[in-house]
């Protein structure tokens, strides 16, 4: 997608184009002297730096991707920040740099060209090698953002040849470009793109646990937003910007941008002062290397002028100085040794993580190549995509085609983790690349007499019953949910508006405790539930319906009258939705993601505050969110002990912790405490034990991911 590649398109243009600008300096500065037998000592420092650069990006592929998920998250949410670094200190030196660096790479050309061969070496090897690792490591994290290296590579390499042919059409005087403009836009878009790239890197640090907030979201869109429509993919491809953000995540992007945004554009105008006029009577300074838009086009080729002052002679030809070396050793040396330092980073481990965990390469001809009889219990695999397609990998029983774990569309060049609990039993690789035939391995057999049992991933007929009886608990709630919403509609139709507020908060509680979460009961949830969120006209919008509209009335002081509309119609929407219900699709595999997503949408709903209309009520919600889950949990109990016993007991122990800290909200009277109300202290812990009961709650929608056979 184009979206992956432009910004990478962006910084190989922006660092291709100054490095370009760069070596078009030192060819011209030599050419100018009449040292063009130098030149080769310019192009070998230029192929180290970038033999220096490809080197670097192989390192971090490798090291990412022989790493456990949470330091993979780690590792790459901390090298996102190093990567906001290094673009926000090339962008702010090159808004200094524009108008002097000609002169100033020239200066440090005449002082190599005095200090023999290998400093001329270095010092373009340097000018480059900064560009090199700056570009590399920005692809690297864009693509670990895009998760697919291709885009990103490509976007580069646009970047990169248009870059080489601009800085040659510059040194060849056939093209103009005001250098100042060009790198103060391209400037603020890598702003705005480095924004999003630290935004991306603290959910990754989150991930790992390394932060903390992770389950803290400023805002989640994922159930009104199409994730793979093409206006979501652009603004997350570009900027980084999800459905779905935590509010470390959104700070980090809206304080970057703001103060550098702020710091760039004062020093855009700072370094652009009027010009001083000349005073009376002299003569015009003639240009400087300071004063030149374009340094390459300025200094381009040796001019007659040059040639004649600076001629050849026996006095001025260098010095040959005896040889202790080879004069290509340093050229050899700075091509060879980053390739080595890369190789034996690689190879030090003999292919296989530091960590010790199983590597299994996947080419066409040999599936599962180095898989041998694993250890019983949980194990991770590296998956490693050795061949020319992409791929589909399985860990199957050879016999029974049962799949014990699998990952989808690993990308030649690429590593990826498989997690599977392994029992006693046979098990075999099986890769099907796109396009080809499946290539089974060699089946290996785990030892007899084992206590662990292999666990296999649910299909769709284990979770058939859960489902059926879930369904049942739906359909009864709906049915007593019918009632309550009539109790409150004659309430409000008698005027009883005292009645009528002791009746909402049972039947709220009761939707609430049915799990409508990220669009269960689809689109009736918005009429039954809804909130003003979207809503041009806000609480007096027509499209504001159901419990938060009446609530938001009988506690705001409207009348009777006002309100019966709304009764009339939320009891309506109801009644809909129960006979609707029994017709709706409800995907088997949705089932586990419910255990998750019911107090997921708890926290930045009712916990933020977002949700309340007034009751303050928003912990009575939350106790029937708590409901609603544990009675997915009991459902899906025997399943998930099966594949993991621990699950089960940590998520037991804070659920009760959880739900002793709100019941402790709750008066003897049955009111509660508004969450507004709480102290710092009881709101702290709260949201604590919340969100670690939603980190015991992760597992259980991948551990009953339903696969199929393969």
């Amino acid at each position: 997608m184009w979206d992956d590649v432009f910004p990478s398109f962006l910084i190989g243009l922006r660092e291709g184009l100054e490095a370009g600008l760069i070596v078009s300096v030192l060819v011209a500065t030599l050419v100018r002297s009449d040292r063009r037998s130098r030149l080769p000592h310019v192009w070998t420092g230029v192929a180290a730096a970038i033999g220096l650069s490809m080197s670097f990006g192989a390192i971090l592929t490798f090291t990412s991707a022989n790493l456990s998920g949470k330091a993979q998250e780690a590792f790459g949410g901390t090298l996102s920040l190093i990567a906001v670094v290094f673009v926000t200190a090339m962008v702010f030196w090159m808004r200094r740099s524009a108008r002097t660096f000609s002169g100033e790479i020239k200066e440090k050309v005449t002082a190599a060209l005095g200090m023999g061969a290998g400093v001329l070496v270095v010092t373009s090897f340097l000018a480059v090698g900064r560009e090199g690792l700056e570009t590399a490591l920005f692809l690297w994290t864009t693509a670990q953002a895009a998760g697919s290296s291709s885009g990103p590579l490509a976007g580069a390499a646009a970047g990169l040849l248009i870059a080489a042919a601009l800085c040659w059409a510059l040194y060849r005087r056939v093209l103009h470009i005001n250098l100042t403009k060009f790198f103060t836009i391209t400037g603020v878009v890598l702003i705005v793109i480095a924004a999003g790239v630290l935004g991306y890197g603290m959910r990754d640090l989150q991930e790992s646990t390394l932060l903390p907030g992770g389950t803290a979201y400023a805002f989640d869109l994922s159930a009104h937003l199409d994730a793979s429509s093409w206006y979501v993919t652009v603004v997350q491809g570009t900027l980084n910007l999800t459905p779905q953000m935590t509010w470390l995540q959104i700070s980090a992007h809206v304080v970057y941008l703001a103060v550098v945004m702020t710091l760039f554009v004062r020093g855009v105008r700072a370094a652009a002062p009027a010009p001083a006029k000349p005073a009376a009577g002299a003569k015009p300074a003639p240009p400087t290397a300071q004063s030149e838009p374009a340094p390459p086009t300025a200094h381009s080729g040796p001019t007659p002028t040059t040639t004649k002052s600076e001629p050849a002679t026996p006095a001025q030809t260098e010095p040959k100085a005896p040889r202790r070396i080879p004069r290509w050793t340093i050229p050899v040396a700075l091509l060879c040794v980053p390739a080595l330092i890369a190789g034996a980073a690689i190879s030090v481990s003999g292919g296989k993580p530091a960590s010790g965990t199983p590597v299994i390469e996947v080419v066409a001809a040999d599936c599962g190549k180095g898989f041998t009889a694993p250890k019983p219990g949980r194990q991770t695999f590296q998956v490693r995509n050795s061949g020319s397609r992409t791929s589909e990998i399985y860990l199957v029983d050879p016999v029974s085609n049962a799949v014990y774990g699998e990952v989808e569309g690993i990308a030649p060049g690429t590593t990826r983790a498989l997690i599977a609990t392994v029992g006693t039993g046979s098990y075999a690789w099986r890769c099907v690349p796109n396009g080809g035939k499946a290539v089974t391995s060699a089946a290996v057999r785990v030892g007899s007499g084992g206590t662990t049992q292999a666990v296999l991933p649910v299909s769709e007929k284990d979770l058939a019953a859960p489902l059926a009886a879930y369904r049942s608990y739906v359909d009864q709630g709906l049915a007593d949910l019918l009632t309550k919403t009539r109790t409150l509609q004659s309430d409000i139709e008698a005027k009883k508006l005292d009645k009528a507020r002791e009746d909402w908060l049972p039947a709220h509680q009761q939707y609430a405790s049915l799990g409508a979460a990220y669009g269960t009961f689809a689109d009736f949830d918005a009429k039954i539930n809804g909130r003003t969120a979207g809503l041009a006209g806000g609480v007096t919008d027509p499209a504001f319906t159901g419990f938060h509209r009446i609530e938001y009335g009988l506690w705001h002081g409207e009348s009777a009258a006002a309100l019966a509309p709304y009764a009339k119609r939320l009891s309506s929407d109801v009644a809909a939705l129960r006979e609707d219900f029994p017709k709706q699709d409800f995907e088997p595999g949705d089932l586990p993601l419910r255990t998750h997503e019911i107090l997921e949408n708890t926290l930045h709903r009712e916990l933020s505050g977002n949700a309340d209309y007034g009751s303050g009520t928003e912990l009575a919600t939350t106790e029937a969110n708590l409901n609603g889950t544990r009675e997915l949990l009991d459902l899906l109990r025997p399943l998930i002990d099966k594949r993991n016993p621990k699950v089960t007991p940590a998520v037991d122990t804070w659920m009760k912790r959880t739900e002793q800290l709100v019941l402790a909200q709750r008066a003897k009277d049955g009111t509660w405490t508004p969450l507004d109300k709480l102290s710092v202290t009881d709101r702290q812990r709260l949201d604590g034990s919340l969100g670690q009961l939603l980190e015991e709650l992760a597992p259980i929608p991948d551990l009953l991911e339903i696969r199929k056979a393969a």
